[in-house]
């Protein structure tokens, strides 16, 4: 099995409000899920953070079994497409979630769960090696899945714990969502170390989640850079939290300034602040910045993770040796993943990257070999931490409202919609927020007089960033 549970028996694993579940109890449960579905299935996981969940995602992968992970906000059409596109032969969905599951046969009722059987039978063969899938961009709903394999998995969790120290006396809670690939690290590599995961729905915004975190004497807690923004705003610097030891960040680039003031923090309170990067192609992290140079090096995201390796490379894809000089950010390593799928059919799909992977990223190396991130070749940003494809998003507006003109652009944590419609401007915001599960604060639209094309029609959308907010 690939989580070996039993070898931790009565040791906590997973700590609730009022219960524990030790790590016999999550075995004893995820095999209970697991038995009722056959190796090499595809299943979709409605994830949320809750114990039933997880023991559910550690009994397919112990049992070959391949999870799509799904974001639980998902829109009920955007879920109705993927199921269209993957025809998984069973869903695992919070009893209630989709009404429309109600027409499937209810086979396990499982802590508020319900495993539903579709009655379709392997439509698509799953490849030998293919552990879970991912989405790029989870809560536009696209169909554009990256494939994980058992391998990958492996090399990433080795990693981690290595870097991150990650022992049985370490305890994460659940900041972060499970369909993300940080909020699946964090679950992965510490069930593997024997360590426990407080689990909780909570947000950083809700005192419960503190009162949760003193509680249960959390030592390690990470988050994406909209969560060090709030962190601040919330006195963080002044909470009493004696058994904290270690912050990550991931999930985007973290504002220099705020950079430096949570390393001060961390150095000043005997505390570890480890910036790191990665993504879900690499499985979840390449890249890591040593907390001992989190002062040094403010800004940077540091170094490749043990067992790969970073570099550079110009516009003619020839590698970049001098120092500070901006290139496209290459990554090699074991845990690059086999490649995408954009529908059932490429799920038999083998190894397609060879352990290399293009990231899009523009970044720069000093003289010491630490890299920093500058800008981004492709049209992704990341809102609040998830990766958002923004010509997915156009696509939504124009299946919503029609054949208009629009353009999406922006900053890490702030999407731009451009249009030339002055009453759509008011709609857009709300509509978004809601299919796309994320505050409002996030998107801002603009009516302007004409969206900015070149001679042959495209969008040029570096004149849009005269519109921005400064």
């Amino acid at each position: 099995m690939f989580f070996d549970l039993k070898v931790f028996g009565g040791a906590s694993a997973l700590m609730m409000q009022n219960e524990v579940w030790t790590y016999s109890k999550l075995f004893e449960i995820s095999e209970e899920i697991a038995e009722m579905i056959p190796p090499r299935s595809l299943v979709f996981l409605v994830c949320s953070n809750t114990p039933v969940s997880i023991a559910a995602y550690v009994g397919f992968i112990n049992h070959g079994i391949v999870p799509v992970m799904v974001d639980r906000d998902l829109d009920e059409d955007l879920f109705r497409s993927l199921l269209e596109q993957y025809a998984p032969a069973y869903i695992f969905a919070e009893d209630g979630r989709y009404d429309f599951l109600d027409h499937y046969a209810r086979v396990l009722d499982m802590g508020g769960y319900i495993l539903y059987d579709t009655k379709v039978r392997h439509p698509y063969p799953l490849h030998e090696e293919l552990a879970l899938l991912m989405t790029t961009s989870g809560s536009t709903g696209s169909p554009k899945l990256v494939r994980q394999s058992y391998r990958n998995l492996q090399s990433n969790i080795d990693s981690i714990i290595s870097y991150l120290h990650i022992g049985t006396t370490e305890r994460a809670i659940t900041s972060l969502p499970m369909h993300y690939v940080y909020g699946l690290s964090i679950i992965n590599t510490h069930l593997y170390a024997g360590a426990s995961l407080v689990v909780t729905e909570k947000s950083i915004l809700q005192r419960d989640f503190w009162d949760l975190f003193r509680e249960e004497e959390v030592t390690n807690l990470g988050g994406v850079p909209y969560t060090y923004a709030m962190l601040k705003r919330l006195r963080f610097f002044r909470m009493e939290l004696p058994a904290l030891r270690t912050l990550t960040q991931a999930g985007g680039k973290l504002d220099p300034e705020l950079h430096r003031e949570f390393a001060e923090f961390a150095q000043a309170q005997g505390k570890q602040f480890v910036v790191m990067y990665g993504a879900a192609e690499a499985t979840a992290r390449m890249g890591y910045l040593p907390a001992a140079d989190a002062l040094r090096k403010t800004g940077s995201m540091g170094i490749a993770i043990p067992g790969g390796r970073f570099e550079l490379v110009d516009e003619a894809g020839e590698e970049i040796r001098a120092s500070d000089t901006v290139g496209e950010l290459v990554y090699y390593g074991a845990n690059v993943t086999l490649g995408y799928a954009m529908s059932g059919e490429d799920l038999s799909r083998g190894d397609e990257r060879g352990g290399r992977y293009e990231t899009g990223d523009l970044a720069r190396r000093d003289a010491d070999g630490y890299y920093t991130v500058v800008g981004r070749k492709r049209r992704f940003l990341k809102l609040f931490g998830k990766r958002t494809n923004l010509q997915e998003v156009e696509h939504i507006l124009r299946q919503h409202f029609g054949e208009i003109e629009v353009a999406c652009a922006g900053i890490d944590d702030h999407l731009y919609v451009f249009v030339t419609q002055e009453h759509l401007a008011s709609e857009i915001v709300p509509f978004l927020s809601e299919k796309l599960g994320l505050h409002h604060s996030a998107f801002t639209a603009k009516c302007i007089p004409c969206i900015p094309k070149n001679a042959s029609g495209k969008t040029v959308y570096r004149e849009l960033e005269q519109y921005y907010d400064v």
